[in-house]
């Protein structure tokens, strides 16, 4: 089959989240199983966009600010319409990770014009919304997506949500999780002599990088060599984190280190100790599964979506949000070796057996060739 998946936003610093990260992670596995594939986004980044991400075809135009203040609601190129227009005119199966944004609105409107029948995903992205400008942008955004073979979604909550959003005559709701490579072989990268706790994803209220800072203060006074790092794009709260820490008196104790491109990550992920994700109600958590899959000890919340799952396999430590639940749990992690080789085993097993990429193509590839099948 030609698969062809459209993402909002491709960054060098993985600004738009989990959905790039899943959208190549799924198209790697599909060319791995011999299919045609192509991704199409937006590019953001210092230089010029890729021909391909990995070994995926990758078609993009630059993200230009449209509507200013609306944050990636506002990116668009006027020339990704006709590269929509040619990709989804030669594919077989069309996916579309689709947020309330003005690409996911072109997408869906192509989509439409092409009689293409497709499938969408939107990771957690539309929960109702009462303002003003959503539900303008929804007169037009809801019908359309609407029309959807059907709507992948990661949890129970979301498929509410979704349910809220296009009921009464919304398609098929299927629930379908996302996944990892077979984990590689660990070789043991992290540095002797001290412990480095890791924070990765963006700096957004939702994620709550201030929670991971007073996490920190409370984890030095009990391992004073400790040292802690922030990565990620700013989406409004670095100043707060950069304020906070001169409070607390941490400027040499945690380090804001900027966003990363996906291959620094891992490293990044290789080198800590421990990663944690404060982050609330997180619909499902890809940097906690990359990472497992990397060997390294997590410790989330318990709204996140899959921290149910990892505390029945004892594959991360669940904690309430609060600073100090995080800071008991981060501690104990420091303090026990033996505990981090437990979980990091666990973590590695899980991904094998719960979270792995093969068993969400198959889904997807009965998803496609149902499609396919009748057109």
């Amino acid at each position: 089959m030609r698969v062809v998946q459209v993402v909002t936003l491709v960054s060098e610093g993985a600004a738009f989240g989990g959905p790039p990260s899943v959208a190549v992670t799924q198209l790697q596995e599909m060319a791995a199983r011999g299919h045609d594939v192509e991704l199409v986004a937006l590019w953001r980044g210092r230089t010029p966009a890729p021909r391909r991400i990995g070994a995926i075809p990758f078609v993009s135009r630059p993200a230009r600010t449209v509507i200013p203040g609306q944050g990636y609601l506002g990116l668009m190129h006027p020339l990704l319409l006709r590269d929509l227009w040619h990709a989804m005119g030669r594919a077989d199966a069309v996916h579309l990770h689709a947020g309330r944004d003005l690409v996911s609105l072109a997408a869906l409107a192509v989509a439409r014009m092409r009689r293409t029948d497709f499938v969408v995903q939107t990771h957690g992205m539309v929960e109702p919304r009462t303002g003003i400008a959503a539900r303008v942008f929804d007169r037009v955004y809801v019908p359309l997506l609407r029309r959807a073979r059907c709507c992948l979604v990661l949890t129970e909550e979301e498929r509410r949500a979704l349910t809220a959003v296009l009921s009464p005559k919304a398609p098929p709701l299927v629930m379908l999780g996302n996944g990892m490579p077979p984990p590689r072989e660990v070789t043991d990268e992290r540095p002797r002599g001290g412990h480095h706790v890791l924070f990765l994803a963006r700096l957004h209220p939702r994620k709550r990088p201030e929670a991971f800072v007073e996490m920190a203060a409370l984890v030095h006074k009990e391992f004073p060599e400790a040292r802690f790092t922030l990565h990620g794009t700013d989406e409004g709260s670095l100043r707060q984190v950069n304020q906070l820490i001169a409070d607390r008196g941490l400027t040499d104790v945690v380090h804001y280190g900027g966003a990363l491109e996906h291959s620094a990550a891992l490293e990044a992920y290789r080198h800590a100790t421990v990663y944690v994700l404060p982050s609330v109600n997180e619909p499902f958590g890809m940097t906690v599964l990359e990472a497992l899959a990397e060997g390294t000890p997590v410790v989330c919340t318990d709204s996140c979506g899959i921290a149910e799952e990892l505390a029945n396999r004892q594959a991360a430590l669940i904690t309430d949000d609060s600073p100090e639940a995080l800071a008991e749990a981060v501690s104990r992690l420091l303090g026990d070796e033996a505990l981090r080789g437990r979980l990091a085993d666990a973590g590695r097993r899980a991904i094998r057996e719960v979270f792995s990429i093969r068993a969400v193509v198959d889904r997807l590839e009965g998803l496609y060739r149902a499609r396919a099948r009748q057109r």
